[in-house]
C-alpha cells in the first residue's frame, strides 16, 4: 500500500464540514451482528475525539491570545461534532455492561498490537505491564456479564480475545507515586512511538472517564457499581501511567499539531480496515475533517512559533496502518513471563524484587484489607457460587499453573511473593528485546 501522507492532501475550510442534527445522529449498528472489531473502532475514536477537545480546552485556558484561542474553538466545534457522532453509533438497546467489554476488549488488543510494533523498551514495558491488567478487567466484567445478565461474552467479542484471568485486579492496586513512567523525547522518538503515546493515553482516559460516570448508574447490582468504582481506580493508573511517556517539553502548538496528525492515522487506519460500509463513510468524512484541522495546526504553529511541521513529525508519511487483530498468543506470552511484575518509580520490576517494608504492602492493607470487600474478587466468588465454577472463554489452559483452579479466585498471584513465580521479565530479556538505544530501561532493576 503506498505512504499517505495528510500534509499533502489539499484540505477544505474548517467550517465547510459543520453538520446538521440529522448528519450528527447516524443509524446505530446492530449489536447482534456487529463485528467486535468495529465497536473497538467506535470506542476508540470517540475517546480520541474526547481528548481532542479536551485538550484543546486546557490550551485555551493557558493562552492569552484571543485570536488563537477563536481559531481553537473553531476547531473544537467540529471535533464536538465528530464525537457527538460517533458516541450514537452505539445503540440504544445495548446495555451499559455490554458495551464494557467492547472497552475491555480494545485495551486488550489495542495495547497489544502498539506493543508489538513498538521499539522503545520504555513505552513497550509500560504497554505490556498495563496489558495483563485490562486482560483481567475483560474477565472480571465477562463473569458478572454471565452471571447477571445471561449474556455470552464470547460472543460479544467476537471470538477474537480470550476470556481468562491474568494479574488479579487485586494486585493492581499500587502506592500513587509508582505510577510514573519516564517521558520520550520527541526529537529522539520515532513516529511510531509518538502515535503509541497519544493513541494509548486517549484511549485509556476515554475508559477512566467511561468508569467514573457509569458506576452510579449500573442498575443492576451493589456488586456491580462497586466494580465499576474499583476497576475505575485501576484505570486512573493506568491514564497515570501513560500520560506520564509523553513528551513534556512539546510547546502546546506542537502538541495540538501532533493531536491532530494522530487522529488522521487512526481515521485513515479504520477507513482502511472498517468492515461496515456505512460507518466505512464516516470514518473517510472524518479524515477529510481532520485534514483540514491539520493544515489549520501547522498554519498556528509557523504563524505563533515560526516553526515548520517538519520539525515536529518530520517526512509526514504515516508509518503501517493500526489494525486491531486477535492477539492470543502474544497476551498468553505476556501472561507466562510477566505475571508477577509490578512498578517501583518509573521502572517495571518483578514483585519479588520489593523489600518487605515496601509502600506497595501498604497501600495493598489499605486498599485491601479486607479481601471479602474486593469487588472484582466477589464477582468471581458469586460467579463460582453460582455456577460451580468461572466464566472463561480459552483456547487452552492458561498458561500459568496458578490460573488454571476454575473454583477458586487467586487473590494471592502478584500480591504475595511467596504465591508469585519468579520468571517475571521486562522488555529486552525473555521476549525478544527491541532496538532501544535507552538501555537503562531494559532489564530488570535492583534496588
Amino acid at each position: 500500500m503506498q505512504n499517505f501522507n495528510p500534509f499533502d492532501e489539499k484540505p477544505i475550510p474548517v467550517d465547510r464540514w459543520f453538520m446538521d442534527w440529522n448528519m450528527m445522529y447516524p443509524c446505530p449498528y446492530n449489536k447482534e451482528t456487529v463485528n467486535a472489531y468495529t465497536k473497538c473502532r467506535i470506542i476508540l475514536m470517540n475517546g480520541t475525539e474526547f481528548e481532542a477537545q479536551w485538550f484543546s480546552r486546557n490550551f485555551s485556558r493557558h493562552c492569552d491570545d484571543n485570536d488563537l484561542r477563536r481559531e481553537l474553538a473553531l476547531v473544537r466545534r467540529s471535533e464536538q461534532q465528530q464525537q457527538k457522532r460517533i458516541s450514537c453509533l452505539k445503540p440504544k438497546n445495548e446495555t451499559i455492561l455490554e458495551h464494557t467489554i467492547g472497552y475491555e476488549q480494545l485495551a486488550v488488543d489495542l495495547t497489544s498490537v502498539l506493543a508489538k510494533q513498538e521499539c522503545d523498551c520504555n513505552v513497550k514495558n509500560a504497554l505490556n505491564f498495563a496489558l495483563l491488567e485490562d486482560f483481567d478487567h475483560l474477565y472480571r466484567y465477562s463473569n458478572l456479564l454471565d452471571y447477571e445478565y445471561g449474556v455470552c461474552p464470547e460472543r460479544l467479542v467476537g471470538g477474537y480475545t480470550e476470556i481468562m484471568p491474568a494479574r488479579p485486579t487485586i494486585s493492581e492496586h499500587r502506592y500513587p507515586k509508582d505510577s510514573i513512567f519516564n517521558h520520550i523525547r520527541n526529537c529522539e522518538a520515532t513516529i511510531q512511538t509518538k502515535l503509541n503515546v497519544n493513541i494509548i493515553t486517549a484511549a485509556e482516559q476515554q475508559t477512566m472517564n467511561y468508569y467514573m460516570n457509569v458506576a452510579p448508574l449500573y442498575d443492576k447490582s451493589d456488586l456491580g457499581r462497586r466494580l465499576y468504582q474499583e476497576i475505575g481506580m485501576i484505570e486512573e493508573e493506568h491514564v497515570t501511567q501513560y500520560e506520564s511517556l509523553k513528551d513534556v517539553n512539546a510547546t502546546w502548538l506542537e502538541d495540538l499539531l501532533m493531536h491532530e496528525y494522530t487522529e488522521c492515522y487512526l481515521y485513515y487506519s479504520c477507513m482502511q480496515t472498517e468492515c461496515d460500509p456505512s460507518i466505512r463513510r464516516i470514518w473517510e468524512q472524518c479524515l477529510i475533517q481532520e485534514i483540514a484541522h491539520l493544515h489549520k495546526a501547522k498554519d498556528l504553529l509557523r504563524k505563533y512559533e515560526n516553526k515548520d511541521w517538519m520539525e515536529v513529525i518530520p517526512g509526514g508519511d504515516f508509518p503501517e496502518i493500526l489494525t486491531l487483530r486477535s492477539n492470543v498468543e502474544y497476551v498468553r506470552e505476556i501472561i507466562r513471563t510477566t505475571i508477577g511484575n509490578t512498578q517501583k518509580k518509573e521502572y517495571v520490576v518483578p514483585l519479588l524484587q520489593l523489600p518487605p517494608d515496601d509502600r506497595f504492602y501498604w497501600y495493598q492493607e489499605v486498599v485491601n484489607g479486607d479481601v471479602c470487600s474486593v469487588a472484582s474478587h466477589n464477582v468471581i466468588v458469586r460467579r463460582i457460587e453460582g455456577r460451580g465454577c468461572d466464566y472463561r472463554y480459552e483456547i487452552a489452559p492458561s498458561p500459568l499453573r496458578e490460573l488454571r483452579d476454575r473454583r477458586c479466585d487467586n487473590t494471592q498471584l502478584a500480591r504475595d511473593p511467596a504465591a508469585t513465580p519468579a520468571s517475571a521479565q521486562v522488555c529486552g530479556t525473555s521476549l525478544g528485546g527491541c532496538s532501544c538505544a535507552m538501555n537503562t530501561e531494559c532489564g530488570p532493576v535492583t534496588f
